[in-house]
């Protein structure tokens, strides 16, 4: 685990550094500066973006990871980087020429509830295939073993580029449209650098040679466009169907509570980075123990590290609803159930890794057309039964059922599973300590009463997990940085 541990650390600060500038976005700057129409209108344009991303990558950013270790000699290698960059032109370049000749009808199919929205489908589009290559030349930093500053530019960059954005809005110097482009023109630049810095890490030499496992590496790559990136699309589709349903405002209140409840990913979207290519290039070499490892040892310390941060959030979360506009705090129910569903991601640490770049992963397909199915169904019974707080629990249940499907297959058809009495231990811990401080308020301004009952619950929390020895990588970490006795 050391070089997971390593660049896991630094990739978890960099997400945190991200997310604390996302909150000052999503909580206080949109909610202050655009109005709710506009606040829920970028939210939607960058949903649909999100959920065309998988299709505009064409799932090359998956198989970069899966089949990069297997080439062996340098002109197979450079042909099969030279067909991951070219292979997301088969779908791009299709739907722009649908976009330039059906514009009005797409623009009038998208905006039937919200006529905000049908002068920005190009602006879906462009946005769709600079985060596609994005995640394309992140992948192939990460066959690299090098995800530090791909991290950096995939939590912090834009954000700090729409932050400055924002204060320009509030002093008048841009309008709320070329604000937009802007945002649009923020994800252009990052992934203009990312490739820059992918480049220098392995510079591209264009072959074209025929490659031996051809057939193999497409069907992969059709498959996984829908399965690759099922969570991806699940955490919008759900913004994306309020915003059919519902008043566009809403897709605004929601955002705010998901943004929250997505704090609690950070661990595992930074630890990903790197559990993906080591999962890949373990399975490619058929070391069965390291693998074994990995999984049971990534999702104990996920569990421990997404743990605190889910008892923050549950403990603080009246106090912070205090801080926010009032219209933006409806959203309790939507926090608690999604906050629950990303602990139940992090809990299967390596899970997806594993299915991602087995032999198997053609089940992922067949898992992720169920889940997608699950979420719109629940989305379209809960919305109009339950406003926002339907659509949270329509996301909870869909990937809970996803989840433990996956949970069940990597156990029975690699005998393996994540689990051990010490995920026991830890789930009472998180009970006791969330139970325990929910109620307990202090007579303090919002923001005072957060700072102290968090240094509370953590130092409660650290000192519990190092004393029940739950985990010997983070008890290694605790020791190095703390001084426990």
């Amino acid at each position: 685990m050391g070089i997971v541990i390593k660049q896991s650390f630094r990739n978890i600060l960099s997400t945190y550094i991200g997310f604390g500038i996302g909150a000052v976005n999503a909580l206080f700057l949109y909610t202050n500066f655009l109005s709710e129409d506009y606040y829920g209108l970028v939210a939607f344009l960058l949903s649909a973006a999100n959920i065309m991303l998988p299709f505009m990558a064409f799932g090359v950013h998956n198989v970069l990871i899966k089949f990069y270790s297997s080439f062996k000699t340098k002109n197979s290698l450079n042909s099969f980087l030279t067909l991951m960059l070219l292979l997301p032109l088969v779908f791009i370049i299709p739907v722009g020429l649908l976009g330039v000749f059906g514009y009005d009808l797409i623009a009038g199919l998208l905006s039937q509830k919200n006529n905000l929205i049908e002068g920005y489908v190009w602006h879906i589009y462009i946005t769709a295939i600079a985060m596609a290559y994005f995640e394309i030349f992140f992948a192939w930093s990460k066959v690299q073993m090098k995800t530090v500053f791909g991290n950096i530019m995939r939590e912090i960059f834009h954000r700090i580029c729409i932050m400055v954005l924002l204060g320009c809005v509030y002093m008048d110097w841009i309008d709320v449209k070329l604000f937009i482009n802007g945002v649009v023109g923020v994800y252009v630049v990052r992934m203009l650098i990312m490739k820059f810095y992918a480049y220098t890490l392995r510079f591209p030499v264009i072959k074209f040679n025929k490659i031996y496992n051809i057939s193999s590496i497409l069907k992969y790559s059709f498959l996984i466009i829908i399965a690759g990136s099922i969570a991806m699309v699940i955490l919008d589709l759900d913004k994306f169907m309020i915003g059919q349903y519902l008043e566009i405002e809403n897709v605004a209140y929601y955002s705010v509570a998901i943004f929250i409840a997505t704090v609690i990913s950070g661990p595992q979207r930074s630890m990903h980075q790197i559990m993906m290519p080591l999962c890949a290039q373990f399975l490619n070499s058929g070391d069965d123990k390291e693998l074994k490892s990995l999984y049971q040892k990534s999702s104990l310390n996920l569990l421990v590290i997404s743990g605190l941060i889910f008892l923050l959030v549950v403990i603080n979360i009246n106090m912070l609803y205090q801080i926010l506009p009032d219209k933006f705090t409806g959203g309790l129910f939507v926090v608690i159930i999604v906050s629950l569903a990303k602990l139940y991601d992090n809990a299967l640490g390596s899970n997806n890794a594993i299915l991602f770049n087995s032999d198997y992963y053609r089940v992922v397909l067949f898992f992720g057309v169920l889940l997608a199915f699950l979420a719109v169904i629940f989305n379209m019974i809960f919305i109009p039964l339950y406003g926002i707080n339907g659509s949270a629990l329509a996301t909870f249940l869909a990937i809970a059922i996803y989840n433990t499907l996956k949970l069940m297959y990597v156990k029975l058809k690699l005998k393996m599973q994540p689990f051990s009495w010490a995920t026991f231990k830890m789930i009472g811990i998180l009970m006791v300590l969330g139970f325990g401080f929910y109620h307990i308020e202090f007579s303090f301004h919002p923001l005072l009463n957060i700072a102290l009952k968090s240094f509370i619950v953590t130092l409660i929390y650290l000192i519990t997990i190092y004393k029940f020895n739950i985990s010997e990588d983070i008890n290694l970490q605790l020791r190095k940085y703390f001084s426990f006795s």
